[in-house]
């Protein structure tokens, strides 16, 4: 969830599979790994758009297609797919024994969301999916709190410095126009698609580039081309792995290809919103912090979900000083369900721990056409080894995060 002056758009291996030997500077590689715990840091599913996500203001040549649920809900297609990836996901971790065959014992899976309905709704819908007929239900705290995992900065959860938020971000971007100029040739194809007539101004509003300190200083808010062409480019992709027909998605103006571009411009609110050290400090202190500490407790849950939004998932990556590349999506630009996998791995020989790390997605197609198939890549942690010792991940990544 992130603060702007309109309301904002928040390959698992077998078990005993040998990593390569590139994966380890140690002299002796760890053998026979087992898979202990996984922590899921996860993007809530496909959701009908949300309120002002398209800029009051825009213009099109041609209606916007309807939507089966009200605003910010998520659709029954999306409840759908998120039962099928966690079926996906409930396979491998089957397979690589984090979970038995039947019911988990209680407490062995944890599912904690935000509290919009979206999240919740996709908790639910997970928790059905990886682990079917058990009953596991979805945590969170009550509507109207604010969860400081989720939204830290609205929690003033940290030491967060608006103005020096902002020079951060400058200097990580070159600033709002910077950033604008940069994606100029995707706002040119989003202008083609929207229609809109006559030309020359663009069909979102038209306003300068800014970005400063909210006025409660607990976070920054963004003016201009890419806060108002970032979530327009969000509702396209929606419409698509929706399911909608081609004529209503982009009024068939945007195929699959196109989209990919387009993902680019949502991807650049993050640039401003989590990807400097600076933001991904304070976005990601607390979750990160959760996270290290579910890895660390022996007692802890075997799966825990945290199913927040793509905001938290840039975050975790910012964080992680890695990019969140996947097919058929702009790095970086995470989709509905997409999450970043946590495993904490012990060599049963030594007893060594050992954290990697994964980014687990499905295609637009697969989810449009509502298929099992996902996409695993491996992700790695700037400072350490694919396969990171546990104590050297954990120091890591807390020397990162902001009090």
């Amino acid at each position: 969830m992130i603060r702007m002056p309109r309301p904002a758009l928040a390959l698992f291996a077998g078990a005993a599979m040998l990593l390569p030997g590139a994966a380890l500077s140690a002299p002796a590689r760890p053998q026979g790994l087992a898979v202990e715990r996984v922590v899921i840091v996860m993007r809530h599913g496909i959701r009908a758009p949300l309120a002002g996500e398209v800029p009051e203001g825009t213009r099109t040549a041609a209606p916007w297609p309807r939507w089966p649920v009200a605003e910010s809900r998520l659709t029954p297609h999306g409840i759908r797919a998120l039962e099928t990836v966690a079926a996906a996901d409930r396979r491998r971790f089957v397979a690589q024994r984090v979970l038995p065959r039947n019911c988990a014992a209680s407490g062995a899976i944890r599912i904690r969301t935000n509290v919009s309905d979206r999240t919740i709704a996709s908790g639910e819908a997970y928790g059905r999916g990886i682990a079917p007929g058990c009953g596991i239900a979805a945590e969170h705290l009550k509507a109207g709190e604010i969860d400081p995992i989720f939204e830290p900065l609205r929690a003033g959860a940290t030491r967060f410095d608006a103005s020096r938020a902002v020079a951060a971000i400058e200097r990580f971007t070159g600033g709002a126009a910077a950033l604008t100029t940069r994606h100029a040739a995707a706002i040119a194809l989003l202008d083609r698609i929207l229609g809109c007539a006559p030309r020359g101004t663009g069909c979102p509003p038209n306003l300068p580039a800014q970005l400063r300190p909210a006025p409660d200083g607990r976070g920054i808010e963004l003016q201009g081309p890419i806060r108002d062409t970032s979530g327009i480019a969000q509702v396209l992709l929606l419409q698509y792995v929706e399911g909608l027909p081609l004529r209503d998605t982009g009024w068939g103006r945007a195929d699959p290809a196109a989209l990919t571009r387009l993902g680019a411009l949502h991807a650049a609110l993050f640039d401003v919103f989590t990807r400097s050290p600076y933001m991904a400090s304070h976005q990601a202190a607390i979750l990160g912090r959760h996270v290290l500490e579910t890895l660390a407790d022996p007692a802890g849950p075997r799966i825990e979900v945290l199913m927040g939004h793509d905001t938290n998932v840039t975050a975790l990556a910012a964080a992680l000083r890695t990019s969140l590349k996947a097919p058929g999506y702009a790095t970086d630009d995470v989709p509905p369900g997409g999450a970043i996998l946590v495993e904490q791995l012990r060599d049963r020989k030594s007893g060594r721990r050992f954290v990697r790390l994964s980014y687990r997605t499905q295609s637009p197609q697969v989810l449009r056409q509502g298929g099992a198939a996902v996409s695993i890549g491996s992700l790695r942690m700037a400072g350490c080894a694919r396969l990171c010792p546990a104590d050297r991940f954990a120091r890591i990544l807390r020397s990162r995060l902001a009090d």
